[in-house]
């Protein structure tokens, strides 16, 4: 099907920029970007912002985190007031 799609120039400029460094026609490029948008809609929004996705690799460190804070606290909480002064 053919149809008539206004883009910005720039944006277009780099699609064919990509295109070309891809060695694919415009048309199959464009083709493939709106079949993985269309796929990423349909498997559902994701909340995640990229640097979420990132530091949300270290969730196992949570309990690890909150033991250390324990220890600090009761190492802390040892401290002789003289000892400061």
């Amino acid at each position: 099907m053919k149809t008539t799609v206004e883009i910005p120039d720039h944006l277009f400029r780099r699609a064919k920029s990509s295109a070309a460094q891809q060695g694919i026609p415009l048309k199959d490029f464009f083709t493939n970007a709106i079949r993985q948008h269309l796929q990423q809609k349909a498997a559902g929004p994701t909340t995640d912002k990229a640097w979420m996705r990132a530091f949300g690799g270290l969730r196992e460190l949570h309990r690890e985190t909150k033991r250390i804070d324990r220890v600090i606290a009761d190492e802390f909480e040892g401290i002789d007031q003289e000892d400061w002064r």
